[in-house]
C-alpha cells in the first residue's frame, strides 16, 4: 500500500501550503484585506507553477517528494534565486536520494539575462541523475509543473546520465518561443541492455547534441503586466516542434542521428468546466539511435498477473491499458481525445466530474535487432483503448477504467482493462 501512503504524503503537503495560505489571509481592514488577497493570488499562481516563495530563494516543490520502481521513495530539496536576488542573474540546483538505489543525485546551473525585453537568458547546467528510457521532452516544456506525478509510480526502466549544458532561450515574439541548447552527456542503463552498431557493441555510450525547440501560441493573447510579457488568454492550437541532433566523433560521441518531434494541443470550449481537448504527438529519429533516445507511447500499466494487482494512479495523457516496456519505437504518431462534461452540482462541497477518454497510437522501429537484452513490440497496427474518469469524488480523488480493444487486444479479458485512481487538485 506504498501508493496510499504516497498520496496521502502528497496531499499532507498540499494541506500544509493551503493552510500557509489560509494563515496568511488574516487582516484588519479593508485596505489590510485587498492588499492580502493580492499576496494570496500571487502565492497561489507561484504554487500552481511549483514554487514557494522565499525572499531571495523560490524552492522548486518537484523535488520534495516522489516514488518510482527504481530509486523507491525519491526525495530532496530544490529551488532557484528569484528577481529579489537579481533580476539579471539567476542560480538553480537539487539534491536528491533514492532510498533503494542508495545514491544522490543532483542538478546546479545559473543563468544571465542578455535582453531582456526578449526574456533572452544564457543558461548553464551540470546533471547527474535518471531519466525513463523513450521519454522524449521539449526543452521548452521544463516549467510543467504538477502536484502529483502518477506515471512516475510504476517507471522501472531509468538510465543514469551526467550532462553538461549551455542553452540560450530567446523570445521571437511574445507568441514564440526559443531556446537553442548545446551538451555532452555520459549514457548507462540501469538494465541489461546492448546496443549493436557497425560491429561494435555498446553497453554505455557518451553522446554530444544539438537541439532547438519552438513553440508557438499563435492564438493566445499577451499583455506587459510588471515589466515581463505575459500570456493573459490563453488561445488554441498551441505547436511545438523540436529538432536534436547528435554528432559522431565531437567530444567523443558514439553515434550520428537526428530527431524531430511534434505536438499540437487543441481545445474546444462549450461553457465553463465543459470543453474537448486533443493533443496529436509524433516523432521520428533516424541514424544510430540507442534505445534510451527513441520513444515510448506513455504506457502507466504494472506488468502484474490481475486487475487488482494493477490497481494504482491514472495518469492524464498516458496510455492505462499499455504496459510498461511493451512497445518502443522509431517513428511513432499519437492522438489523445478527452471531453470534460460539466461538473455535477450535487452539493456545495461535492462537484463530481465526468470525463470520457479515447486513445490512439502507431509507430513501428527499423533495425529492431541492434537492441539487446530487452524484448519489446512495435505499434505498427495501431493501439486504441478507450475509457473515462469521475474525477473529484472525495478530497481530490476519483475513478477511471480504461479498456483495450483492436489489433492489440490481450487473449484474457481482464488483461484489457486497467481500473484506476485520479487525483485532482487545483489551487
Amino acid at each position: 500500500m506504498f501508493i496510499l501512503k504516497y498520496l496521502l504524503s502528497v496531499a499532507f503537503i498540499w494541506l500544509f501550503f493551503f493552510t500557509e495560505i489560509q494563515a496568511q489571509s488574516v487582516v484588519k481592514d479593508t485596505t489590510e484585506t485587498q492588499q492580502d488577497s493580492l499576496k494570496k493570488r500571487d502565492l497561489i499562481k507561484q504554487l500552481g507553477n511549483g514554487f514557494f516563495p522565499t525572499k531571495y530563494f523560490d524552492i522548486d516543490l518537484r523535488y520534495l517528494i516522489k516514488f518510482n520502481q527504481y530509486e523507491g521513495l525519491r526525495t530532496g530539496v530544490g529551488g532557484v534565486t528569484n528577481d529579489a536576488f537579481s533580476e539579471k542573474y539567476r542560480i538553480n540546483g537539487y539534491l536528491v536520494y533514492g532510498f533503494r538505489d542508495h545514491r544522490f543525485k543532483y542538478g546546479i546551473g545559473g543563468g544571465i539575462r542578455l535582453i531582456p525585453n526578449t526574456n533572452t537568458w544564457l543558461n548553464f547546467s551540470y546533471i547527474d541523475d535518471l531519466q525513463e528510457t523513450g521519454s522524449s521532452k521539449f526543452i521548452t516544456d521544463k516549467r510543467f509543473f504538477q502536484f502529483f506525478e502518477p506515471r512516475l509510480l510504476n517507471i522501472d526502466l531509468f538510465y543514469k546520465y551526467i550532462a553538461k549544458n549551455i542553452s540560450l532561450e530567446h523570445q521571437i515574439s511574445p507568441r514564440l518561443v526559443t531556446e537553442t541548447q548545446l551538451g555532452v552527456s555520459n549514457v548507462n542503463p540501469t538494465y541489461n541492455y546492448i546496443y549493436e552498431v557497425d560491429g561494435k557493441s555498446y553497453s554505455e555510450f557518451n553522446l554530444s547534441t544539438a537541439v532547438i525547440s519552438l513553440q508557438w501560441s499563435p492564438f493566445s493573447r499577451y499583455e506587459l503586466v510588471d515589466k515581463r510579457i505575459k500570456e493573459v488568454k490563453i488561445g488554441f492550437p498551441k505547436f511545438t516542434l523540436q529538432y536534436t541532433q547528435s554528432v559522431k566523433g565531437v567530444f567523443e560521441s558514439d553515434f550520428n542521428f537526428a530527431k524531430i518531434d511534434f505536438r499540437t494541443i487543441y481545445e474546444i470550449n462549450y461553457k465553463k468546466d465543459n470543453f474537448s481537448r486533443f493533443i496529436l504527438s509524433a516523432g521520428i529519429a533516424r541514424g544510430n539511435t540507442p534505445l534510451s533516445h527513441l520513444y515510448h507511447a506513455y504506457p502507466n500499466n504494472i506488468n502484474k498477473e490481475t486487475i487488482l494487482q494493477r490497481f494504482s494512479v491514472a495518469g492524464i495523457d498516458s496510455f492505462e491499458t499499455m504496459y510498461f516496456n511493451e512497445f518502443f519505437s522509431d517513428r511513432f504518431t499519437t492522438l489523445q481525445f478527452r471531453h470534460y462534461f460539466s461538473p455535477f452540482n450535487i452539493a456545495t462541497r461535492f462537484k463530481p466530474q465526468l470525463v470520457l477518454i479515447s486513445r490512439f497510437a502507431i509507430g513501428n522501429m527499423s533495425n529492431i535487432n541492434r537492441h539487446q537484452g530487452i524484448t519489446f513490440d512495435t505499434l505498427d497496427k495501431g493501439y486504441t483503448e478507450s475509457g473515462f474518469e469521475i474525477n473529484k469524488l472525495l478530497f481530490g480523488f476519483g475513478l477511471s477504467g480504461t479498456y483495450r480493444y483492436g489489433a492489440y487486444h490481450l487473449p484474457k479479458t481482464e488483461d484489457n482493462i486497467a481500473i484506476k485512481f485520479t487525483f485532482n487538485v487545483t489551487l
